[in-house]
């Protein structure tokens, strides 16, 4: 097992109290067990999050937080998109999944893949870090990726069972600006070195 921490910047912290929308084909909702059922060509939106799959099944506990299982169709993998909150002057920066189930639980804010699991980050429109396992959990509120090579539920000899990361490196630090000055910018050369300097 894996553990990648990076960089301070979090997921949108707004999205966890946002409404889910979701359309679909159909819904079989269950009052009793606030339980809903959602099937063909599923589409949820939650703030800035996007899940995509072709059946997902929604619960709401007691205390009214979300969680939803999206599964991709027959040889396909479910979808998740989330923007990060980034500093004002910074590119922004999403995160990008994909797994044959995708596990998501508005009470703890993480996100779990799972089975062929993928994670993309995008910085500025550009492809960042990329990681593969057969389990990979997200966590929002610490910002914090846990990836599991291990092919569960397969037989021995099925691919490798390894974690396979790509990291960019972090960019430099911006050089610190001038200090800003009242003096005319034109500057003009001059043999003296001031005043009655010989």
């Amino acid at each position: 097992m894996g553990v990648l921490a990076t960089t301070p910047v979090f997921a949108e912290k707004a999205d966890r109290n946002q409404p889910m929308n979701i359309e679909a084909d159909q819904l079989r909702h269950d009052e009793l067990q606030q339980t809903s059922v959602f099937t063909g060509k599923v589409v949820v939106t939650k703030g800035s999050i996007v899940l995509r799959g072709t059946r997902l099944e929604v619960h709401q506990d007691a205390d009214g937080y979300q969680s939803g299982t999206v599964t991709g169709a027959a040889g396909q993998r479910a979808f998740f998109r989330q923007k990060r909150d980034t500093a004002p002057s910074a590119p922004q920066e999403f995160i990008e999944g994909e797994a044959q189930t995708i596990e998501y639980n508005g009470k703890a804010d993480t996100v779990r893949f799972v089975h062929q699991a993928e994670l993309r980050r995008y910085r500025g429109g550009d492809l960042s870090d990329e990681i593969t396992g057969d389990v990979i959990v997200y966590n929002n509120l610490t910002d914090v990726f846990t990836v599991d090579g291990r092919n569960t539920g397969k037989k021995p000899g099925d691919g490798t069972g390894r974690v396979r990361a790509v990291l960019a490196p972090r960019d430099a630090a911006p050089a610190a600006a001038a200090p800003a000055s009242d003096a005319n910018p034109l500057l003009r050369p001059s043999n003296r070195l001031g005043g009655d300097a010989k």
